[in-house]
């Protein structure tokens, strides 16, 4: 999102994170600016029993936790390397700092935090109301979406059926049955156990 450069001339650092090194717990205050160097970082919650819940996973180029940080309230959510990752962090001071002195970032920041925004109204209704196979569609086509793939079976989902269960709330036995059905309806590919849309 922001290039590399930028962040390391208003005094980023890259820090290194091993696979299950935790960046931030919920709860914790926010005080930097976090962006995915290498690896991938997923940020969630657990409830009570146990269960996790991802809020979202972030990989190169994209940057996660800025609400928490620009609204001066604590993090709602842990974040957690998936795998051996590198991070640039930026103290709030000079985020800040390089949003006044940038303003083409600071849109950019403000429109991913808006498209972040619409995904989460999105998520929230289907994940309330909706049946699981929709609730998978839905995450699948906005991922597509997201990463501007056309066409029929072009997309290659990118998540294990465990990612899948617990960014739609839903068991992994129930994922890998709801995606089963939804192949025989023709929604849905399944080919050497990746998921195609």
């Amino acid at each position: 999102m922001i290039d590399e450069n930028l962040l390391l001339n208003h005094g980023a650092k890259r820090v290194p994170f091993s696979k299950g090194d935790q960046l931030f717990r919920e709860g914790e205050s926010a005080l930097n600016f976090y962006q995915v160097a290498s690896g991938e970082i997923k940020m969630n919650n657990y409830n009570q029993d146990g269960k996790e819940f991802i809020q979202g996973i972030f990989s190169i180029g994209q940057s996660f936790g800025e609400p928490p940080l620009l609204a001066n309230v604590k993090y709602p959510a842990n974040a957690e390397a998936i795998s051996d990752a590198e991070v640039f962090q930026l103290s709030k001071e000079q985020f800040l700092e390089l949003l006044s002195s940038n303003p083409k970032v600071h849109l950019k920041i403000t429109e991913t935090l808006a498209k972040r925004l619409y995904y989460k109204a999105i998520m929230v209704s289907e994940i309330s109301s909706q049946e699981p196979e929709h609730r998978i569609l839905r995450i699948i086509d906005y991922l597509k979406h997201v990463d501007k793939v056309d066409g029929k079976f072009t997309y290659r989902l990118n998540l294990t059926r465990q990612q899948l269960a617990d960014l739609t709330g839903l068991r992994v036995e129930t994922v890998i049955r709801a995606t089963k059905s939804l192949e025989k309806k023709g929604e849905l590919q399944i080919k050497k156990r990746k998921v195609y849309r």
